[in-house]
């Protein structure tokens, strides 16, 4: 039997995670990290097919220690996804992300249905929506998002929009300037479960402490792929600075 033919099985299933990858990447939205990564197992059982044992020893040792690595980055994220449910603020800072024209993305509408529980349980406080317009965005984030809550019961009043930024830097710092007496007042921050540990890094060097109201992300597979994302982000964040 030819060595091709004795490996046929792998050629077809590193072909099947070449056409999976495809699928995830340009059939589906927000599965790009996932479509890499399945790209990669991919790539990797044709290595494994044609390098030399040693090279193939190194390079197991690499993907070892490169999970290793990731899984390090990912307990943060994941514990900081809980929340602190317990937190009663005066001001919800609610995270902005893209919009589709002038409608919510499901991520937003996550963050949102997060937001508009924590208000209605705590009616004293006070929304701040931040965004700003982006690409393919007819309005800014906040507006969306203050129009959103509006429309499911939440006074006027009580919404504040910081319609300039364009990062959760920028959301963080934008915000807190539109807190009166920032410094003394107790605030949270609502964001997708995933993006709570690097926001709440964010506010502590901004010189916060904030607590967490986290949007659950619906689809397991999209919540997978974000954590992915995020645990590389956190990585790449604490390299080159950021957080």
């Amino acid at each position: 039997m030819s060595k091709y033919k004795k490996n046929l099985p792998w050629f077809i299933l590193s072909a099947f995670c070449f056409a999976a990858a495809a699928f995830f990447a340009f059939a589906l939205i927000g599965y790009r990290v996932i479509a890499l990564l399945i790209a990669g197992v991919g790539a990797l059982i044709l290595l494994y097919l044609f390098l030399p044992k040693k090279l193939r020893r190194i390079l197991t040792v690499l993907i070892v220690l490169g999970a290793l690595i990731l899984c390090a980055a990912e307990i943060p994220i994941i514990t900081a996804a809980k929340g602190t449910p317990e937190f009663a603020a005066d001001y919800l800072i609610v995270l902005g992300c893209g919009i589709n024209g002038s409608s919510p993305s499901l991520s937003m509408v996550n963050r949102l249905s997060a937001a508009l529980d924590y208000l209605n349980t705590h009616p004293a406080c006070i929304a701040v929506v931040s965004g700003g317009q982006g690409p393919g965005e007819n309005m800014t984030e906040a507006a969306c998002m203050a129009n959103w809550l509006t429309a499911n019961g939440i006074a006027p009043e009580r919404i504040i929009e910081e319609n300039r930024s364009t990062s959760t830097e920028e959301n963080l710092t934008f915000s807190l300037a539109l807190i009166p007496n920032a410094d003394n007042a107790r605030i949270a921050v609502c964001s997708s479960e995933y993006h709570l540990y690097r926001a709440g890094r964010i506010a502590q060097r901004l010189g916060v402490s904030v607590g967490g109201v986290p949007g659950r992300t619906n689809l397991p597979v999209l919540r997978l792929n974000y954590f992915i994302r995020e645990g590389l982000g956190v990585l790449y964040y604490s390299v080159f600075g950021g957080i």
